[in-house]
């Protein structure tokens, strides 16, 4: 059945950041689900993602595909509408000439709008936790759609309900880790060395660790070293005003400011913890998952996904939210008591293989998209190359 098979993989990116990868992840596991079907990737443009995914892909395509972006929502009311009925229209050819197709993060309106024609051909994977007025649009895009949906954790799905006109899965993305674990070197007698990566951006909370460490006693502030690692979306201002507020608070023989890099493994090595200290909720928390699984207990908002991911006090530590204050403790009871947090390493590590890794969430996706195939297959109104597929022995 899978010679002739269609499937096209939709994602509205082109770095690598865990919304890149884990679409990569998931057209990988598509690919080994169905080796010998064609498999198309819709991208908006040439990046970094080509790369990973030219392994997996049959092909890639550069297309224009109607994404909403918070800071864009301006320009797509009005210059971008006249776009919108073309890009619509080029979505459901694709819906109708594949036999499968799965769009990445609910963002990608176009693909959301013509699965209502198709729903039995898509499955919309959700990977956000939108707010304010965007959320409104979003969520009634994912029940507009009648698409199956895949929420990253059941902190998404609440966000966005249960659909009623279709069924929905939640699937931890699969991260890739090492091999395993490097053991905790950390002993009290060196500075603890912390790592933030990630956008910067106002969900990150950078300033709120800046704010943390720069409100410990001098003592302790002396026996911290800090990496903020990450670029902002098409944004040098905001990469500036980071740099400049590390200055400004007197932190710059404490803490660098380094520009993303597409495999941060060297930076995990590096650290002693991880910090994920967002300000609004994470749908997931990718780097929390990266942390455990290269042995660097995470240090969290207990906000989101993220309270999903880390185990608090077993292989990790939970904060609130936005509390500078309670994260300058945390900060100083790991600093002052490491002999309290040497299990976190392999118990972060067993839960990282437990849930969190690539053939766990590989296989779920490879089950969910062979059903939607089964269902699409058993549809009046198939395509051709399903039904040519369904003729073969």
């Amino acid at each position: 059945m899978h010679g002739n098979m269609r499937i096209a993989c939709v994602h509205q990116g082109y770095e690598l950041y865990g919304s890149d990868r884990s679409f990569a992840e998931s057209v990988a596991a598509l690919r080994a689900a169905f080796p010998s079907a064609d498999i198309e990737v819709v991208l908006p443009r040439g990046g970094p993602i080509v790369r990973i995914l030219e392994p997996h892909a049959t092909r890639i395509v550069f297309e224009p595909l109607w994404v909403l972006r918070r800071q864009a929502i301006a320009r797509l009311a009005t210059i971008e509408m006249a776009r919108l009925p073309v890009a619509v229209l080029r979505a459901w050819r694709r819906l109708r000439d594949c036999d499968l197709t799965y769009v990445n993060t609910s963002i990608v309106a176009d693909y959301a709008l013509a699965a209502r024609l198709l729903p039995h051909k898509a499955v919309l994977h959700v990977h956000e936790i939108p707010e304010g007025a965007m959320r409104r649009i979003l969520v009634g895009l994912m029940h507009w759609s009648h698409a199956d949906l895949i929420f990253n954790s059941r902190a998404t799905r609440a966000a966005f309900g249960e659909p009623r006109s279709a069924r929905s899965h939640v699937i931890y993305n699969g991260v890739a880790g090492p091999a395993a674990a490097e053991a905790t070197t950390y002993d009290n007698k060196r500075p603890l060395k912390v790592l933030l990566l990630g956008r910067i951006n106002r969900i990150k909370g950078q300033e709120v660790l800046l704010e943390a460490i720069a409100s410990l006693p001098a003592e302790l502030k002396s026996r911290i070293e800090v990496r903020l690692v990450g670029g902002a979306f098409e944004s040098v201002e905001r990469e500036r005003a980071l740099a400049e507020l590390v200055g400004s608070m007197g932190l710059t023989g404490r803490v660098s400011v380094l520009p993303f890099i597409p495999d941060p493994s060297e930076h995990y090595r590096w650290a002693d913890i991880v910090t994920v200290p967002s300000r609004r909720p994470e749908s997931l928390g990718r780097v929390a998952i990266e942390a455990m699984a290269y042995g660097r207990p995470p240090l969290v908002s207990a906000i989101g996904g993220l309270v999903e991911v880390v185990a608090d006090g077993e292989t990790g530590w939970h904060v609130p939210p936005g509390d500078a204050a309670a994260l300058a403790g945390k900060l100083e009871e790991i600093i002052l008591r490491p002999e309290a947090w040497r299990s976190f390493v392999a118990a972060g590590r067993a839960r990282y293989e437990a849930v969190f890794s690539e053939p766990v969430a590989a296989a779920a996706i490879a089950v969910i998209a062979a059903d939607k195939l089964k269902a699409a297959i058993a549809k009046p109104g198939r395509t051709a190359t399903a039904r040519q597929a369904e003729t073969r022995p």
